[in-house]
């Protein structure tokens, strides 16, 4: 398990020192659906269902794409939020949440082409694409691919564009247990608790753990090693000419400045004492600032 700490600790480095005490915010409850929510699925054209849910209606659609191993419904209080005013769709990428665990497909060009598939299922109207982490690179492996005719806007949290300054580089030794690795179990469990600033209740911690050590290891691993340069994501964002809000952390904070100071389109924010899952940590200060976008940049 070597390569799930040494690849995600420079991701994840920043959370420790947001984990310091902060005035407490209102941790979510519960991992119930929101309201009207409906399972969806379709089968891609190499024959994989991919799950996703709906909620709300009208043809103003937002799409939440989760990050590495994550399900959909780690975006349950955005799509709560949302799908008043909007029809909100929340995705789980091949092999994760409820979605088949296929045998292949486990990289940026695949990847992409099920974003395509999905937005070609919902309809034909330009969607707010939202994409944390690794779906943030997802999201760009499809415009990189597609273009953005069918993308009325991007939401990109908390990962690397391929702006410059590069990530600074941090190695984590992995966790060991009297010298011998820990189990996979283990390992995904920190994992997912380092992605939180703010507490969270343990039965949601334990279902999104289990949820994570759902994807395979072959398979987890492999969506960590797409096989592209760093370019690859910058030429996919100074592609489009859509609006842009680029939400991150202080260690990505020189990339949300150069992005600022580059693209016509985009806009930035900057967050402190919050975790890599910013909009669990914080999700009424998030969707305020979707909110906000949306209206005054995409559907006034």
């Amino acid at each position: 398990m070597i390569w799930a700490f040494a690849i995600l600790a420079t991701l994840l480095a920043s959370s420790a020192q947001a984990a310091s005490p902060v005035p407490p915010r209102a941790a979510i409850t519960t991992p119930t659906a929101a309201p009207a929510m409906q399972d969806r699925s379709f089968i891609t054209s190499d024959g994989v269902r991919l799950h996703y849910t709906e909620a709300g209606r009208g043809f103003r659609t937002l799409v939440f794409v989760p990050g590495w191993t994550m399900p959909a419904w780690i975006w349950n209080r955005q799509v709560e939020a949302f799908a008043r005013n909007y029809h909100v769709i929340a995705f789980d990428p091949r092999g994760q949440g409820a979605s088949d665990i296929a045998r292949s497909g486990y990289d940026h060009v695949r990847r992409g082409e099920d974003i395509a598939e999905l937005l070609a299922t919902i309809g034909p109207e330009p969607v707010v694409l939202v994409g944390w982490s690794l779906g943030v690179l997802d999201t760009l492996a499809y415009i990189q691919a597609q273009g953005d005719r069918h993308v009325a806007a991007l939401v990109l949290v908390d990962n690397s564009i391929g702006e410059n300054p590069p990530p600074v580089a941090f190695y984590a030794p992995p966790p060991r247990n009297h010298g011998k690795p820990l189990p996979r179990p283990e390992v995904m469990r920190r994992f997912v608790h380092t992605m939180f600033a703010q507490p969270q209740p343990a039965p949601w911690l334990n279902r999104l753990t289990a949820a994570a050590l759902r994807v395979p290891e072959w398979a987890a691993k492999a969506l960590l090693a797409y096989p592209v340069p760093r370019t690859y994501w910058r030429e996919a964002v100074y592609s489009t000419t859509r609006p842009i809000l680029y939400v991150v952390r202080q260690h990505l904070a020189g990339q949300a400045e150069n992005l600022a100071a580059n693209h016509r389109g985009a806009e930035t924010a900057v967050w402190r004492d919050v975790g890599h899952a910013l909009f669990v940590d914080d999700p009424p200060r998030f969707n305020a600032l979707l909110r906000d976008f949306i209206v005054r940049r995409v559907w006034p």
